[in-house]
């Protein structure tokens, strides 16, 4: 099949990855490609370990730091091919995996398409256990999906695509999303909900195939960002619930959606001041802190036109 594929990879600090990473990109079935890494101000080996690979399909760049969204969008810029495909840096292609969207793609003339992935630990071992938390998720918004039979209503629910490393793009659909949004870690689930909007029936979900292994570091703890992630969530969802109605119920649907989320909270704090806790727990702070970030955040886009 005579099309070239783009690659980007933009990378952060992953020394410890960055390598596979490239050369599960260098190593597809489908050669006819070009890969941009975009090391994106690391401190540590990942420039050098990228210039060691001696292939002139590769082009490496470097700049200072500017987070993930604007390394991605800069790789779009630079893009050459007839398709745009994105990997993180800690992230790995399966072999054939361009191969066979390309195929998919040719068949059903889809703009965008996606795969189901296969998690893997730091160092490379299959998380296959069903009751592995990452896993319930993952089943629950495929099963979702599976239900509804339709791939917005089932994002609303959950982001079953993962991860931006599962993009895979005609560079037309590219031109017409635009870039990706200033969010810092759902950057990916905007993006899916622009192409949906955009290109109606043309975003196609591979359910049947895992083509990517998606890496969970087993570093992950609870932090800051499981709240700013969350709050993102929030918006995202909010935002895109909207843009699927007509613009005559839209109000309707935020007022509706607004009371129901104050109510879940007005529970929590009522069944907590019942338990008669002098201190909360760790839990129940986070989640106080949850609710009253939301309902600021509620407040704000109230204040929306």
């Amino acid at each position: 099949m005579n099309k070239t594929v783009s690659v980007i990879i933009p990378a952060y600090n992953h020394e410890r990855f960055i390598g596979p990473a490239v050369e599960s990109v260098l190593k597809q079935t489908h050669s006819q490609l070009e890969l941009i890494v975009i090391d994106d101000g690391s401190k540590d080996a990942t420039g050098e370990i990228v210039q060691s690979y001696d292939d002139p399909r590769l082009s490496y760049y470097h700049q200072e730091n500017q987070d993930a969204y604007n390394t991605i969008n800069r790789g779009l810029g630079l893009a050459k091919g007839d398709y745009v495909a994105i990997l993180n840096s800690d992230d790995i292609y399966t072999t054939d995996r361009l191969e066979k969207l390309l195929a998919l793609q040719q068949e059903s003339g889809a703009a965008c398409l996606f795969s189901d992935v296969v998690p893997i630990s730091d160092s490379g071992e299959e998380f296959s256990d069903p009751n592995f938390g990452w896993n319930v998720w993952h089943k629950k918004n495929r099963d979702w999906y599976f239900a509804c039979g339709d791939l917005y209503t089932a994002f609303l629910k959950g982001n079953f695509m993962v991860t931006t490393s599962n993009l895979f793009m005609t560079a037309e659909a590219v031109r017409t999303a635009g870039k990706f949004c200033s969010l810092r870690y759902l950057h990916d689930y905007d993006y899916i909900f622009r192409m949906m909007l955009a290109f109606p029936g043309q975003v196609r979900y591979v359910h049947d195939q895992k083509l990517l292994y998606y890496r969970i570091h087993s570093g992950n703890t609870l932090s800051e960002a499981a709240v700013t992630g969350r709050l993102q969530d929030l918006d995202v969802i909010h935002k895109y619930m909207l843009a699927a109605l007509p613009e005559q119920h839209r109000g309707l649907a935020a007022a509706g959606t607004a009371r129901l989320l104050e109510l879940r909270d007005e529970l929590e704090q009522v069944r907590a001041e019942l338990a008669g806790r002098a201190e909360p727990s760790v839990r129940e702070r986070l989640k106080l802190l949850l609710a009253a970030v939301k309902y600021k955040l509620r407040k704000k886009l109230a204040k929306r036109p």
